[in-house]
């Protein structure tokens, strides 16, 4: 969408609204977690909330406010009007906007997921910068929601008869092309009724809201094949988990400050450092990227999911892959972040993400050098020689990890900060306490 005014962008929205004879409009924002939230209001309320935004009570959100403190106010952004293709056009349309959470004052609300990433990616713009992201993100489809059963046996970027989602893919690109968003690929990923497609690259706060945007119209398609889309990391013991590979790069205007054509990996210092402020502060903000106690399930050595601290140019075990360098691809440059997930809340994950790497820049980290042999393969004794540290490997490691962290706590603010803490706190107790299919069978037989 081209930039307008503001006051142009709310012509632009009664215009649309007006075209497409639409009837309702839906108020998107996101909890802590990343769930979508919505309510809706009428035609008749749109020039209203464009003006004032609309009241409701958050004390029901969560990681919003207590009971005491309830009124918000949604704010709708109309830079993010769109209709909604999966609704049914012949008795009005249905359409949506994202919405930056008030208080009833009018000042930014601190728990607001969006906020948070409006004042990272400002951190960002004080230094120079525009943050761009491209993530990937995996799914799996099965029949219902019930259980794991496969729609297919196809493998990585199989088409053959066996890939039942091909149609599927085709809907999900076309509709998501509908709704403004840009697709590069779509393809079987590695395990059988695993897919990805990949948005096209654009600036972190757009991604994020085309990242929610995504996943319902993923589960919306799959929902109208009368089958289930799910996002959960790890869903099937034994293959691959579904993760959230994230390219990023900085730009200064529109020159790409990652690169530079006099260095041997094409890198410019900044994207070392930024290279290096991610590898130090991966196991911090891995309980943001990876926030589920199944996101742990895929961590483990041998899927695929990176699991050591460490980078390259062609290796896929490490935890940051730098694509090589095409010649006159100059503003490609960038590198990949490999461990989030595609469960995780996106505006959080792409806040403390950019903070790893802002601070890299800003305190001239000294990056390590690549890792190009297959880190799996070494002993403990030469990941330690080689200084090669590890991701936590539970929730409840991550978040101990997490609650230390200044780096996350200023990311966050310390509203998210704490509310999200206490969140997985109460995840991790209830997981903890559950006695699990595993431990019957492996231990009510001998005990």
């Amino acid at each position: 969408m081209t930039a307008r005014s503001k006051e142009e962008s709310k012509e632009y929205v009664l215009k649309m609204a007006k075209e497409h004879d639409v009837k309702f409009i839906r108020m998107w924002f996101t909890d802590i977690l990343g769930f979508l939230k919505s309510f809706s209001i009428t035609v008749e309320e749109l020039e209203g909330a464009l003006e004032q935004g609309m009241g409701f009570d958050g004390s029901s959100i969560e990681g919003f406010a207590r009971i005491d403190e309830s009124d918000m106010v949604a704010m709708p952004d109309p830079d993010t009007f769109q209709l909604l293709p999966w609704r049914p056009r012949e008795h009005r349309a249905v359409a949506r906007m994202f919405c930056d959470i008030l208080r009833p004052g009018g000042q930014p609300f601190e728990g607001d997921p969006r906020y948070v990433l409006k004042r990272n990616l400002k951190r960002a713009a004080d230094m120079g910068f525009t943050y761009y992201v491209g993530p990937e993100l995996e799914f799996f489809v099965f029949r219902d929601s019930n259980a794991t059963e496969f729609l297919d046996q196809g493998g990585y970027f199989d088409l053959t008869p066996l890939d039942a989602a091909t149609d599927l893919r085709k809907e999900t690109v076309l509709t998501l092309e509908e709704m403004g968003i840009g697709v590069e690929y779509s393809h079987h990923e590695v395990a059988p009724s695993q897919h990805e497609i990949d948005m096209r690259y654009t600036d972190a706060l757009t991604m994020a809201d085309n990242v929610m945007t995504y996943r319902l119209v993923v589960k919306e398609v799959a929902l109208k094949f009368g089958v289930y889309a799910t996002f959960m990391p790890k869903p099937v013991f034994g293959i691959n988990g579904s993760g959230m590979h994230v390219h990023q790069s900085l730009f200064r205007g529109d020159k790409n400050a990652f690169f530079d054509p006099n260095d041997k990996y094409h890198l410019s210092k900044e994207a070392k450092c930024f290279i290096a402020g991610l590898l130090k502060h991966a196991p911090e903000i891995t309980s943001i990227t990876s926030q589920w106690v199944n996101s742990y399930k895929r961590l483990v050595p041998g899927y695929e999911a990176p699991v050591y601290l460490s980078w390259a140019r062609r290796n896929r075990a490490d935890l940051i892959r730098v694509p090589e360098y095409q010649p006159g691809k100059e503003k490609s440059t960038r590198i990949e972040f490999r461990s989030p997930d595609p469960a995780c809340n996106p505006y959080l994950a792409f806040s403390v993400m950019l903070a790893a790497g802002l601070e890299g820049i800003e305190k001239e980290y000294e990056v390590p050098e690549p890792v190009e042999e297959n880190v799996y393969e070494m002993t403990e004794e030469e990941r330690q020689k080689r200084g090669i540290g590890t991701l936590p490997a539970s929730l409840n490691e991550a978040i101990e990890l997490t609650e230390k962290s200044e780096l996350v706590r200023k990311a966050l603010g310390d509203h998210v900060f704490n509310a999200f803490i206490a969140n997985k706190k109460i995840e991790w107790d209830h997981y903890r306490a559950q006695v699990t299919e595993y431990e019957l069978k492996r231990y009510l037989p001998i005990l």
